[in-house]
């Protein structure tokens, strides 16, 4: 077979792939719409987890700090896979390989302690970080223990 034979013939199996795929995804997609419950009431619509009912409203402010350390989280895990996938194939990336993974760890942690150092990790908030005051004592209720006419003398 010559080459240009072989591409094509590459090529329209991909194409019948392709198409195939589509129009499968297009088939569920019309078999959900048309096979799927209808029904409207009441219930229907509200949120059900669990057996409990919600409470309250589900449209939640979060802190942008929340946002923050997940994204943080995210990075430094792919950063782990990264070095997962060098641990076992450390025989034949040898000493250079040592070296590069050493670079990577030292400038994840150099990130890290930037992070840490511009408070990026801190969740308190910044009115809340004065010196503590400390709380009054409230002294405890006295207690009668013995039935004197004249009561617990203090």
């Amino acid at each position: 077979m010559s080459t240009a034979t072989d591409v094509t013939a590459h090529n329209w199996a991909l194409a019948v792939f392709l198409i195939i795929a589509v129009g499968l995804c297009c088939l569920m997609l019309l078999g959900a719409a048309f096979l799927g419950g209808k029904v409207r009431g009441r219930n229907t619509e509200t949120p059900f987890e669990s057996g409990i009912a919600p409470v309250g409203t589900t449209h939640m402010r979060l802190s942008a700090k929340f946002y923050l350390v997940a994204m943080f989280f995210v990075i430094f895990d792919v950063e782990a896979l990264y070095l997962y996938a060098w641990s076992t194939s450390i025989r034949e990336s040898g000493w250079t390989g040592f070296v590069e993974a050493a670079i990577f760890i030292f400038i994840l942690l150099a990130g890290l302690f930037y992070l840490v150092r511009i408070g990026a990790l801190d969740w308190t908030p910044t009115r809340s970080k004065g010196p503590v005051k400390a709380s009054p004592v409230i002294p405890s209720p006295v207690i009668k223990t013995s039935n004197h006419p004249q009561g617990n003398r203090q």
